[in-house]
């Protein structure tokens, strides 16, 4: 994502071909959790300069930091997850999906072609379809302004990788299990809805009863950055101090 961000041609090739749009390959179709968690690290590591960290992550970004918490716990002084995907040991993000706690997500039906032939989960964020944006804009940023919402749009990254979904981090005490973590619930969310939320902080408690989750509640759709920006931040710095 960011300045690594890689898009299909088709997305934003014209005349637009929407079949072209769900066959072609992904150009980060070869990328994995093992890259994105060492990525982490080494970004951890710069700029704490070798010292602990607090990190927040987002959506899919709590796969990452709970690699990245595996592989270098010492680095980590807190981990937050915000709305965020915290998996099991030994379960990939893409197990959940499946699972009831899901349902009441909108994701799945915004998905452009077939995951396992592109190796990304697509979706058409440049799509001139009104329904559709909407749809984008309900799923993702359900109480963010209209306008900060489509400029959020434009933003978005149309590919995740496959490979960080499917991946799985055997979680140990010393290891991820060690950090200290707090979760914040987003309670509109229609992304990872509120029940899948919990079922994380479950399951992180249920594994390391000896460092229970620290859980906050936003009445917030998905991206409460962009909602309420003030109450995100209050929860972060209530956590450094």
């Amino acid at each position: 994502h960011g300045l690594r961000a890689r898009r299909p041609a088709a997305l934003t090739r014209r005349p637009f071909d929407a079949g072209a749009l769900a066959a072609e390959v992904s150009p980060v179709a070869g990328v994995n959790l093992d890259q994105a968690g060492d990525l982490l690290v080494a970004q951890v590591k710069q700029l704490g300069a070798g010292a602990p960290v607090t990190v927040v992550a987002h959506s899919m970004g709590g796969a990452v930091l709970t690699r990245a918490g595996q592989l270098a716990p010492e680095l980590i002084a807190h981990a937050v997850y915000l709305a965020a995907f915290m998996p099991a040991s030994g379960v990939p993000s893409a197990a959940y999906p499946r699972m009831p706690e899901n349902e009441g997500s909108r994701v799945g039906a915004l998905r452009v072609g077939d995951a396992r032939a592109t190796g990304a989960l697509r979706l058409d964020v440049a799509s001139p379809d009104p329904a559709y944006r909407e749809a984008v804009r309900e799923t993702f940023y359900g109480d963010v302004d209209p306008v900060t919402a489509d400029a959020a749009i434009a933003l978005l990254t149309p590919d995740a990788p496959v490979g960080i979904s499917a991946g799985v981090t055997a979680l140990t005490a010393d290891g991820w299990g060690s950090i200290p973590r707090t979760y914040v619930v987003c309670t509109g969310d229609t992304t990872i809805p509120p029940a899948l939320q919990r079922k994380f902080i479950a399951d992180a408690d249920a594994a390391f009863p000896a460092n229970p989750t620290a859980v906050r509640e936003l009445e917030a759709a998905h991206s409460p950055f962009l909602s309420m920006p003030d109450q995100v931040a209050g929860i972060v710095l209530d956590v450094l101090s």
